[in-house]
């Protein structure tokens, strides 16, 4: 007899990076960006979006006024009406309703030392609070959540209080009570015997949601912790930002509901397995637009989660990725790295060389040369894990295959201000490049203004005289643009050496990376400009 197929049990995922996660330090979204973010998580497919507190702030208030359609759940989020107050006469509690969200999570304090010491109000009365609102959004046709807060410190001072708060959420029709760790000190074995116990004492766990912090490291186990004991809803934010030390990562945890066990088998979420290959691409981007260095070593989406730099690892990786892999990193949207470095061995080495698509033998002395000198460009700041283009121009150096497509025989970038036709004083930035090539010398001038006269700076300027007049090579580079620009100071004091990684794109799609290094921001900026220029003038010369 066919073993029957076993029901698995929903799981539904509640973002609040546009709320909670704007509360990190130095964190404050447009308007516009909240909306990306918004259209981001819908593709990720969580089941709600927070879209944050409406009257709270201008911005918040803006997103609601113009509130994207969504497949996920929007909700706004409040607090409890007010001591003193009526729930249909709260003004706070009305912006939040009136916000117009299917869904609406009302926060309250469930510890009785922040009812008596915060709100300075009697525990009965904040019973009273919590009961009221909630019957307040169901008749308005809401779903109703209520975020319970400081729960879990609430309920080891005063177990009886706490799970009278929750109660009455309960009986007035939230469909949600979410338990929150607010000062994310407690750890995941207390979140999950306390979850039992509030479930035997008769709040059920398919109306019980998790909201951890991670101010010990361990928002993400105790989340998972809570899932084991019961709950069906996880809170958390993209990338974990948050408050302090962040919520829990919705960019982990989505991963590992999905691809371990005992997750994978007993539930599903809303989140398929094509959006998951874009997990990366939307950790990263939300990285973009905070103008954040991505975290290399996040789990699953990290640059370095699958990049495999000592040289044992890397031979057996060759054998089978699951040596070293816990998962495959495609399933995230993820590559496998196999980076050069100053521990690096001949298996990576020659891994490297092969994916550039040079066939050197195990032993050849050419891959001493070439280790040894990536190695001593490493101590000088070069990073060749993420500049694959100029690591290949290195190799072909040093093994005399790489071709002298031109020389360049001098160079200079000079910015000035001046007053414009406006009498506005304005940057302008000049560059002159000097190169021979077919045996002539040819000098190109280029000014970095854009069309509406605003300057866009030196390596604009250098980049567009560099690229101006190659000769017999010009139609080659001509679908050539610079895509991305990054700058690290790899150094402090007065040694400080910069290291510049310039991101190029051809028409055919293909993107590559290239590297510089220099004291001078311009002349590493330059030489990672003519490593992007040889690499493609190299792939051109091979197709042709």
């Amino acid at each position: 007899m066919a073993k029957a197929n076993t029901v698995k049990e929903r799981l539904f995922l509640y973002d609040t990076t546009l709320r909670d996660g704007q509360q990190t330090q130095g964190v404050q979204f447009s308007t516009p960006e909240k909306h990306q973010i918004c259209a981001m998580l819908d593709r990720l497919g969580v089941d709600y979006i927070e879209g944050g507190w409406p009257g709270a702030n201008p911005t918040d208030s803006a997103f609601f006024a113009e509130a994207p359609e969504t497949r996920a759940r929007m909700a706004a989020f409040g607090m409890t009406k007010r001591a003193g107050r009526s729930a249909e006469n709260d003004d706070v509690l009305a912006a939040v309703v009136n916000a117009g969200t299917q869904s609406v999570c009302l926060v309250g304090k469930t510890h009785d030392f922040h009812v008596t010491t915060a709100l300075g109000i009697e525990l009965d009365e904040n019973v009273e609070n919590i009961r009221a609102s909630v019957k307040h959004l169901v008749a308005q046709g809401r779903e109703a959540l209520f975020d319970a807060e400081h729960f879990f410190d609430g309920y080891k001072a005063n177990a009886a209080y706490a799970l009278e708060c929750l109660r009455a959420a309960h009986e007035a029709g939230a469909r949600w009570i979410v338990l929150c760790d607010t000062n994310g000190g407690t750890l995941p074995v207390e979140i999950g015997q306390i979850v039992g116990e509030v479930i035997a004492a008769g709040i059920p766990g398919d109306h019980l949601g998790i909201h951890t912090h991670n101010d010990t490291a361990n928002a993400v186990a105790g989340s998972l912790a809570a899932v084991d004991a019961g709950v069906r809803q996880i809170q958390g934010t993209l990338n974990g930002l948050g408050e302090r030390c962040g919520n829990a990562n919705l960019v982990t945890l989505i991963p590992t509901l999905l691809l371990k066990e005992p997750y994978r088998s007993r539930y599903e979420t809303g989140v398929s397995e094509e959006a998951l290959q874009g997990l990366t691409q939307v950790s990263r981007q939300l990285d973009d637009i905070l103008n954040r260095v991505p975290v290399k070593q996040a789990p699953y989406v990290g640059a370095s989660a699958f990049a495999h730099k000592a040289g044992l690892h890397a031979s057996a990786i060759l054998k089978d990725p699951s040596t070293y892999e816990h998962v495959d990193p495609g399933v995230v949207g993820n590559t496998r790295v196999i980076p050069m470095s100053n521990q690096a061995g001949q298996s990576n080495l020659r891994r490297r060389l092969a994916e550039a698509g040079l066939e050197v033998p195990a032993g050849d002395p050419a891959l001493a040369r070439i280790l040894d000198e990536v190695k001593a460009r490493e101590d000088r700041g070069y990073t060749y894990d993420s500049a694959q283009a100029s690591f290949e121009v290195l190799a072909r150096q040093v093994l005399g295959q790489m071709p002298e497509f031109f020389e360049v025989k001098r160079y200079r970038v000079t910015v000035e201000r001046r007053k414009n036709k406006y009498d506005q004083m304005v940057s302008l930035s000049e560059a002159v490049v000097v190169v021979k090539v077919d045996g002539e010398k040819r000098l190109s001038v280029s000014e970095s203004m854009d069309e509406a006269g605003t300057d866009r700076g030196p390596v604009n300027a250098l980049a567009t005289a560099l690229a101006k007049d190659l000769g017999q090579y010009q139609e080659a580079i001509s679908d050539m643009h610079l895509v991305d620009f990054k700058v690290r100071i790899t150094q402090g004091g007065t040694e400080a050496v910069t290291r510049v990684i310039i991101d190029s794109e051809d028409g055919a799609g293909r993107r590559w990376s290239t590297v510089g290094v220099s004291p001078n921001i311009v002349d590493a900026s330059f030489e990672a400009l003519l490593d992007a220029i040889n690499w493609k003038l190299l792939r051109e010369t091979q197709a042709g």
